[in-house]
């Protein structure tokens, strides 16, 4: 009986913790998902989604890689995938382009061995200005 009772008082104990900590996750997430052009930052990695083919946001990329003299540039495109790694301002960059559907592509961008957040955003405002010259 005691035993039990021992179980019951630290079970009580524990299970407001583990459900204050799920709760937001779930309700963030699905805030988070919710509408286009949303990005999202995860492993150093920054990434949202384009209302393009792949190939015209493949190109994107480059010349924004080209615009901002991006070098050693090494692309590897396969049929609904690709990366293009190059070397910007002294950073490693690294390009994650992935066909979605028909007209909606992701990019996701990885900065410096770690990620930076700020650096990938500018990336990203570079494609979609190349996206919309097109």
């Amino acid at each position: 009986m005691k035993r039990n009772f021992f179980l019951l008082f630290i079970l009580s104990l524990f299970i407001p913790f583990f459900l204050s900590g799920c709760v937001p996750l779930i309700v963030g997430g699905a805030a988070a998902g919710a509408g286009a052009g949303t990005y999202y930052y995860v492993n150093g990695e920054l990434k949202t989604d384009y209302n393009k083919s792949f190939d015209h946001v493949w190109t994107a990329c480059e010349k924004t890689i080209a615009g901002m003299r991006g070098t050693e540039v090494i692309p590897d495109k396969e049929i609904a995938r690709g990366t293009i790694n190059a070397t910007i301002n002294n950073e490693k960059v690294k390009f994650y382009i992935t066909y979605k559907l028909k007209n909606v592509t992701t990019v996701a961008i990885r900065v410096g061995l770690i990620g930076n957040k700020l650096s990938s955003q500018r990336l990203h405002d570079k494609i979609a200005d190349n996206l919309a010259q097109d």
